[in-house]
């Protein structure tokens, strides 16, 4: 099958569609594929793949030029690259992918679960939630003043049960005393990633992904930072650098990074992102309202 005759049978396609008009279930297909095709542009616009969405586009164009010039040889190739484009789509596209999936996952398995569960454990999660804030910002504010680097991813939804294992386990309350010494110059651990779970300091020493995105990070960066990106890019863990030569303070999240913020700032993103987060699902208001 040419290009050409490839592009009129889609046209033939989209006209044979819009004559079999069969009104709401037509509709309601329309939008699923719009809402598909609105998921995947969201997905990768941030990401590396929307370069290769581009390359892809350059590649079709490309291919129509080789086949309006009849280079039999070249079109022959670019045949065989096309009959095969799902597998080549799933290849080239394949970490965008499983982020979609385990965002789908984690979003399912979220709603899962009785209100009444959620209401009797959300104020004991939101006073660990607060105390893990306050020992965060202290002991990253405290190791900024001294120049003492750090790394401390706080997992989320995303397990990260395999960088846990390349580390040491260390099952800790989470105290500025105790993140201080974990990073303290020459001490065993200090080199690696602190992870924290469950409102615990889970392990200590863990080696971190770096980001391959290296044209888009600064080269004054040096390898926490880029752990941390690629930490971010791999997960929805919130990763915190502090940096060894400037003092400076810088939060890694979705594979961006928010340099140089102050100690207040970092105590009001933790915030944010969880102690508000009960708040906002109304669980603390519901149970306060039942008390009184």
């Amino acid at each position: 099958m040419t290009f050409y005759s490839a592009i009129s049978e889609f046209f033939n396609e989209i006209k044979n569609a819009l004559l079999s008009f069969n009104g709401i279930s037509d509709i309601l297909d329309i939008i699923f594929v719009a809402f598909i095709l609105y998921a995947a542009i969201k997905l990768i616009r941030d990401t590396k793949a929307i370069q290769l969405a581009k390359g892809f586009i350059v590649l079709i164009v490309v291919y129509a030029v080789v086949n309006l010039l009849h280079m039999e040889v070249t079109s022959y190739i670019f045949s065989l690259v096309f009959s095969n484009l799902l597998l080549v789509l799933v290849v080239i596209f394949s970490p965008e992918i499983r982020h979609a999936l385990e965002s789908v996952g984690r979003s399912s398995v979220s709603k899962i679960g009785l209100f009444s569960i959620k209401n009797s454990e959300a104020i004991l999660n939101q006073d660990k939630a607060n105390k893990m804030i306050d020992a965060v910002s202290r002991a990253c504010s405290d190791m900024s003043d001294e120049k003492i680097g750090a790394l401390i991813v706080i997992e989320k939804e995303t397990l990260l049960g395999q960088i846990i294992e390349t580390g040491t386990t260390v099952d800790a309350e989470i105290t500025p005393e105790i993140l201080g010494n974990i990073f303290f110059p020459k001490a065993p651990l200090h080199d690696g990633a602190a992870i924290i779970r469950n409102y615990r300091i889970c392990a200590a020493g863990c080696i971190l992904p770096l980001t391959k995105n290296n044209s888009d990070v600064s080269s004054a960066l040096g390898t926490r930072h880029r752990a941390a990106i690629g930490m971010s890019e791999q997960s929805d863990a919130l990763v915190i650098v502090v940096s060894e030569e400037t003092g400076s303070i810088s939060v890694a999240e979705k594979g961006r990074l928010k340099r140089d913020i102050s100690g207040g700032d970092l105590r009001e993103l933790l915030t944010e992102q969880f102690s508000l987060e009960v708040e906002e699902k109304g669980l603390l208001k519901n149970i306060r309202k039942g008390r009184k």
